[in-house]
């Protein structure tokens, strides 16, 4: 029952993974929960615009147009000709509403009460929620609050977006027709997912950054052997480089973009994507009514149970920074919930996983050489390449790579990271045995299922010791 000074023991403001694991948690606890939700679909940004949607975009690229096959049946292959938006949308669409109405039938059964309408403070404890039409509000009180609102792609207000010509991620579902050739200003993950599909697509890319490489949080040799594959996609690089201004013109081809570069440089596409990042949801919140101030991207600081500068107000997900994952967001929203009502509950975050659905597929846990390079921390590297493994042949990747990192004197596992088929599945064997503190031995002495990529555990494990001397 919730407190008799308040209307529910627990408001969380958003219903993306975040917020939806947050009220289930808090109902799970026997505790009185509203979910606040401003757009009259659930699932917020992963569902509806994201995660789900790019990654089932991702999945129907690969399958028309048969990138599986290409290995055997050479690099013109495709399973269907002229591959259209239609085509793509058909199964994303399908997807996307089988998600919003699982999350539904997730939350109504652990009792979370739902209310549509944009959410803002009153005062630290209430909550405004205000409707659709902006005719009407109402007035909820929480004895504990979880801001789970998510982010917005970041927008720069000299570019002229228009949703077609020049547009951010969440416009990518509205696209009428694949362009010939596209510009993607930001070499984020995000942009590089979205370069790497339509790449595949056979659209020729060129991708700017202004950093001088490709995701660098992620292990140095596997950045190095996705920008391999990407320019073996004719993608083409333009990193190390400012934008100065977008503008839109039209000439015998149509309708285009022409991207001003600070070096003097022109792109020239028939489309740009402009995805450098994304902004925390907070500017609608009225957090004046708190004690909470956002950063200057929009993200709230939290401590490591997730409260804010307000000991009874949460936030989770996107809206407090990196990773920003559906993963890790399901992860924090429950543990936030928890911590709320007193209930011990614990995590590693230091082993959460990291799943990069460029084509071909990241994925990492624990630490990187770099990191063990800077902490003084003695270690070897074994790897395994998937075309010595006979499940990499079968299936058409000869360039995967799996590397292990482990410590040179007591063997124990550090790091896994892999690029290629199944990569954020494969990596969730190491994850396991890195959260028992287990050594590279458990592999060699394991007996893997053949043919499987997970073997190449242990080849990459007997690699290892042999650069030991053993």
């Amino acid at each position: 029952m919730s407190s008799p000074s308040f209307d529910y023991d627990l408001v969380v403001i958003g219903s993306g993974p975040a917020g939806q694991r947050a009220a289930i948690q808090a109902a799970k606890l026997d505790k009185k929960v509203a979910l606040v939700e401003k757009k009259t679909v659930l699932g917020g940004m992963c569902i509806n615009t994201g995660t789900i949607p790019s990654k089932t975009l991702r999945e129907a690229v690969i399958e028309l147009t048969g990138y599986r096959s290409r290995e055997f049946y050479g690099s013109s292959y495709t399973v269907k000709q002229n591959i259209t938006m239609e085509d793509l949308l058909f199964r994303t669409e399908k997807v996307i509403r089988h998600e919003i109405d699982v999350v539904r039938h997730q939350l109504l059964r652990n009792r979370v009460e739902l209310i549509v309408g944009a959410a803002s403070f009153a005062d630290p404890n209430t909550i405004r929620i205000d409707s659709a039409d902006g005719h009407s509000h109402q007035l909820v009180s929480g004895e504990k609050i979880i801001i789970a609102a998510g982010t917005t792609a970041t927008r720069d207000e000299h570019i002229p977006f228009d949703g077609k010509s020049i547009f951010i991620s969440d416009d990518i579902l509205n696209l009428e027709k694949l362009p010939r050739t596209m510009a993607v200003i930001g070499a984020g993950v995000i942009g590089c997912e979205y370069a790497t599909m339509f790449a595949t697509l056979g659209v020729r890319i060129t991708l700017v950054d202004k950093r001088p490489r490709l995701l660098s949080f992620i292990d140095d040799e596997v950045a190095d052997a996705l920008t391999y594959h990407m320019r073996e996609n004719r993608v083409q690089m333009r990193l190390g480089e400012e934008v100065r201004g977008i503008e839109k013109f039209t000439d015998e081809h149509g309708d285009r973009v022409r991207i001003h570069l600070e070096s003097g440089k022109q792109v020239i596409a028939d489309k740009a994507l402009y995805s450098i990042g994304r902004t925390g949801s907070t500017s609608s919140l009225n957090l004046g009514c708190t004690n909470i101030v956002p950063d200057d991207r929009g993200r709230i600081r939290v401590n490591e149970a997730y409260q804010t500068s307000d000991p009874h107000i949460f936030a989770v997900g996107d809206i407090i920074g990196f990773p920003s994952l559906a993963s890790t967001s399901m992860e924090q929203g429950r543990l936030s919930a928890c911590h709320a009502f007193g209930v011990s509950a614990t995590s590693v975050p230091a082993l959460f996983p990291y799943g990069i659905y460029t084509i071909p597929e990241i994925s990492m846990v624990g630490k990187t050489e770099e990191e063990l390079t800077k902490e003084n921390v003695p270690y070897e590297v074994g790897k395994a390449r998937y075309r010595e493994i006979a499940r990499g042949q079968i299936i058409g990747d000869s360039t995967g790579l799996l590397k292990l990192i482990f410590h040179q004197e007591t063997r124990e596992l550090l790091g896994v990271h892999i690029i290629g088929e199944g990569a954020s599945e494969l990596v969730h064997i190491g994850q396991a045995v890195l959260a028992f503190k287990g050594k590279i031995d458990y592999f060699i002495n394991t007996v893997f299922n053949y043919p499987t990529l997970a073997e190449c555990y242990k080849t990459a494990a007997f690699d290892g010791i042999n650069r030991l001397g053993i």
